[in-house]
């Protein structure tokens, strides 16, 4: 099938190059034409695993080409809309870009055609923009079908994802929006993923309504790990234990300093802000405790990283391993490992940080912080050292290895990824999060 992908961010790049790696006839549109040009050579302007693999062999087959030129996606059957909705300063999500894709789109649309939402959007858009686009071209339909990605998975998940929503108008145009989509989308259907068809409204939510669930669910581990460590519990074996409990379940238990990247953070203050201008913002009221519990974690890590210093890291070194928001990922957008780094040089220490992936991008947003070439250099001299994302290449730390680099052999394991008998062995105070 020939498809257009309208947008060529983390989503759009990934849904394009998986698109033609199920052997689709791809055409990519963005309008930054340095993000163009990198794809189009095969670089991937962004960290994500697999990712550089299916896009040079997109190129190489002559499947997917990438242009600034929207006139290029006329004759796709299908038109994906990829953009961003970025957090805007009331908390609401921007629809600049959605609303411009549409607008830029629509010259290029022929009756017949489906235009498919992927972005994280405001209940009730999807039908602004059908009505949009059934103005403008009669017979073309608007259609939305939620994106699922996990940043550090996001190929796998868009060609193999755990099930796919299809949100469609009723009546045979919603009957037709559905058989293209089932063409688009044949070999993982027929591999077995579930296929839920529903309206408009409800696709819309379904995304968001899943990133409100998930960030409730690491606010109320992270509540629990504040009362663990005044109470002396561990928060790690309390997860354990309630997460046998299947209606449960042991995932996004992990207690920490929250979650941040470019979806959960501005997806819950997004789905509080339409709440409230439906006029049921008290439904969502709890996401804003979420939110807040979320934050908070952030500035307790300060608060401990302080005591252990004696009062006041002025002056201190402080070694922080990790400022992607995840590992396998170079995003820091909205990252409690970077926000951390950064309040700690702004209190005066010395900061010397290290990520595998991650260093060019939190340096466009902190260029102050001291970015060393290896956790070695990172710990060598160190007063204190902190561990804020669980890359692999830091679990596997040898603490016997680093306790004669250090000044001071203490460590704050954020993330609750560290051997801690292991580290005690080698001589470190340790202290984790809500043990």
């Amino acid at each position: 099938m020939r498809i257009s992908v309208i947008g060529c961010g983390y989503l759009g790049a990934v849904h394009a190059a998986s698109m033609a790696k199920l052997g689709h006839e791809v055409v990519a549109v963005d309008v930054d034409p340095a993000k163009i040009e990198r794809l189009a050579a095969g670089e991937a302007p962004f960290f994500e695993p697999g990712l550089p693999e299916i896009l040079t062999e997109a190129l190489s087959s002559g499947r997917i080409r990438f242009t600034t030129d929207m006139s290029e996606v006329a004759g796709s059957t299908v038109h994906f809309l990829a953009v961003g909705t970025p957090q805007g300063p009331t908390g609401a999500a921007d629809l600049t870009y959605v609303d411009a894709a549409v607008a830029a789109l629509t010259p290029h649309l022929s009756a017949g055609e489906f235009v498919v939402g992927k972005s994280t959007v405001p209940v009730g858009t999807a039908a602004r923009l059908a009505g949009e686009v059934e103005s403008a071209v009669p017979g073309a339909t608007l259609v939305w079908n939620p994106e699922f990605l996990r940043e550090g998975f996001a190929v796998q998940d868009t060609i193999s994802p755990d099930r796919f929503v299809y949100g469609v108008p009723e009546g045979e145009a919603g009957q037709r929006a559905v058989a293209v989509l089932d063409e688009v989308y044949a070999q993982a259907l027929a591999a077995g993923t579930p296929r839920l068809v529903v309206n408009l409204p409800t696709a819309e939510l379904v995304k968001i309504s899943a990133n409100a669930f998930l960030a409730t669910k690491i606010s109320f581990i992270n509540a629990m790990a504040e009362i663990a460590e005044v109470a002396g519990a561990d928060v790690t074996a309390l997860a354990d234990a309630i997460g046998h409990d299947d209606r449960i379940g042991r995932k996004f238990l992990n207690a920490g300093l929250g979650f941040g990247g470019g979806c959960l953070p501005k997806d819950i203050r997004a789905f509080q802000a339409r709440a409230d201008e439906l006029g049921v913002g008290e439904s969502l009221a709890f996401l804003a405790d979420v939110d807040a519990t979320n934050l908070r974690r952030r500035a307790h890590v300060v608060e401990l990283a302080t005591e252990l210093l004696g009062g006041s890291v002025e002056g201190k070194r402080v070694a922080v391993l990790g400022l992607a928001f995840k590992p396998n990922s170079d995003d820091v957008r909205d990252s409690p490992a970077l926000d951390i780094a950064a309040r700690l040089l702004a209190l005066g220490a010395t900061v010397a940080a290290y990520d595998p992936e991650a260093i060019e991008t939190a340096r466009r947003l902190h260029p102050a912080l001291d970015y060393v070439a290896s956790p070695t250099d990172a710990v060598t001299g160190a007063d204190l050292v902190l561990v804020l994302t669980e890359w692999t290449a830091f679990r596997d730390l040898d603490p016997t290895e680093i306790t004669p680099l250090v000044a001071s052999p203490v460590v704050i394991d954020g993330r609750n990824c560290l051997d801690r008998d292991a580290w005690t062995a080698a001589g470190f105070t340790y202290r984790g999060m809500g043990r």
